[in-house]
């Protein structure tokens, strides 16, 4: 009995001396350090089963336990406590009664890992150097003996602040042996709540807050340089040379173009297309598919011979031809395509040679099309 209270009294100095020099600065921040004690039940293994056990008696299975702990950081750190396991009685076929209680101080390393919001979970493993002892006298003396057990655990935890935590626990004990308890031998399962309260606090000071108050009043900057204020700009980033509208987006006009896309030549006195130039109205037809807005015009011309009212009517039937042939064989819209004839009102080459007669029976192609583009500054 003096063990034990010596082992109990050493246990509650060690604990309240090592709170002292942090209690001061809980209010300051949230230190390492937290205490707290714990409530639950124990079955010892075996409990009246053995050999030598005849009749199970009343057993009084609470156990209850008081412990320190320092954290290295969020997820691990290192506990010392003092533990009571409990009771459990007995006789032996000597007719004698039995019974017998664990308690002493523990020692383990105890990890925790964070859930969804207030939740963890938590391991532990460590010593117990226990003392093991018999209330009920036998052979006129009270037997008891000591060791050092090992123990592994588990639990779930719920913090109701940053300071105050609830944990269900869960522990297994095992060589809890005395030889001097007709060799004793038993393992233990324990199950449990702890309450444990950490020192310090994390609330910011409240000084900061009128420092705050200017800095948010400072007026926006204009990260992209295009006169609109970050907090109205919808369109951050648009390039410095490009006109922006009041919510800093760049600003559109609609632009109508050209294209030459080349002409066609046609024998002289024929409307007919050459056999070698549908590969150049291939070309056009696939431009025309790849910008599906744009139109085109066709375009007729004729050379410098004949009666000028003739070569008129000649390369309009030169445009339609080529007109026909966009729609009937390569599927370009009516609605897109537009012919007209020039007679010999427009040569690229002028005078009656061969060769200026050669360059003028042809068609040219214009297409046009409206394109968005940005407006500059």
């Amino acid at each position: 009995m003096d063990y034990k209270n010596m082992m109990k009294n050493t246990l509650k100095v060690v604990l309240l001396t090592s709170m002292l020099p942090f209690a001061a600065s809980a209010a300051q921040e949230l230190t390492p350090w937290y205490v707290g004690g714990g409530l639950g039940v124990n079955n010892y293994e075996p409990n009246c089963d053995q050999k030598t056990m005849k009749v199970c008696g009343e057993d009084d299975p609470y156990a209850w336990d008081v412990f320190g702990g320092y954290l290295f950081n969020e997820y691990i750190g290192i506990e010392l406590g003092y533990r009571d396991l409990g009771r459990a009685e007995w006789s032996n076929y000597d007719n004698k009664s039995y019974d017998v209680g664990a308690t002493g101080v523990s020692l383990g390393v105890v990890g925790f890992y964070p859930l969804a919001d207030k939740w963890s979970l938590s391991s532990e493993i460590g010593t117990y150097s226990y003392l093991l002892e018999n209330q009920q006298t036998v052979n006129g003396q009270k037997l008891s003996d000591s060791g050092v057990g090992l123990f592994a655990g588990a639990g779930v935890g719920y913090n109701f602040t940053d300071n105050l935590k609830l944990e269900a626990k869960y522990r297994r004990y095992e060589n809890l042996d005395a030889d001097a308890l007709n060799n004793l031998k038993m393992e233990s399962n324990y199950w449990g709540l702890a309450l444990s309260y950490r020192f310090g606090t994390s609330a910011p000071a409240p000084v900061v807050a009128p420092v705050v108050a200017p800095i948010v009043a400072v007026t926006p900057g204009d990260a992209d340089k295009d006169g609109v204020k970050d907090n109205m700009d919808k369109c951050p980033n648009t390039p410095l040379t490009h006109k922006v509208d009041a919510t800093g987006c760049t600003v559109y006009e609609n632009i109508t173009t050209k294209h030459d896309l080349g002409g066609i030549l046609f024998a002289n006195d024929s409307a007919e297309i050459r056999a070698g130039s549908f590969a150049d109205l291939e070309k056009l037809a696939d431009f025309m598919n790849k910008y599906p807005q744009h139109t085109v015009s066709i375009g007729g011309h004729a050379s410098n011979v004949g009666k000028a009212e003739y070569n008129m009517k000649l390369s309009e039937r030169r445009a339609v031809a080529v007109a026909n042939a966009l729609n009937t064989k390569y599927g370009i819209s009516k609605s897109r395509i537009n012919a007209v004839g020039y007679g010999i009102t427009q040569p690229v080459m002028q005078g009656s040679s061969a060769e200026a007669n050669r360059v003028n029976r042809r068609i040219e192609a214009i297409v046009t099309g409206t394109e968005k583009r940005a407006v500059l500054r």
